[in-house]
């Protein structure tokens, strides 16, 4: 089975992340936004966790939408304000997963999402997910992406 990876990475946590499974073999497709976040810290996570609580789908540079080759979608996202980041809904909108495996991983300082869990058993149900604490800070978390292929 052919996997992709598609992540968008604001702290490098999804880079991490992108590393193990390009050790794997999967194939990488990185994500960014047209319009960059403030360089603050703590301005851009404010406006990432606004923007994605209004479920804002940003517009992303030179996204390639083709995942015909690939039967294995893994979705990579910071979740912000319990929810999913806004690129990641910009990236969503843009791709037809029907007839496609799909894995979401996220990454979060609290290790956990719930507000997101329900929301991919919601629009989801047949995802699976894999929650991340900071794997760039603590990379015995990337031991979770083993059930990955």
């Amino acid at each position: 089975m052919k996997s992709l990876f598609i992540y968008y990475s604001y702290t490098g946590n999804g880079d991490v992340v992108a590393q193990a499974l390009s050790e794997k073999g999967i194939d990488l497709r990185k994500v960014i936004r047209k319009k960059r976040l403030p360089k603050s810290f703590f301005w851009g996570i404010m406006t990432g966790g606004f923007l994605a609580g209004m479920k804002h789908k940003d517009k992303l540079l030179n996204f390639d939408s083709n995942i015909d080759e690939y039967e294995h979608i893994i979705l990579g996202s910071p979740i912000w304000n319990g929810r999913f980041s806004s690129p990641l809904n910009g990236v969503l909108s843009k791709l037809d997963l029907a007839n496609k495996k799909v894995t979401f991983v996220f990454c979060a300082g609290s290790g956990e999402g719930k507000k997101a869990l329900k929301r991919i058993q919601k629009e989801f149900k047949n995802a699976d997910y894999v929650f991340l604490k900071e794997p760039k800070k603590y990379p015995e978390e990337l031991k979770k992406l083993e059930s990955i292929e």
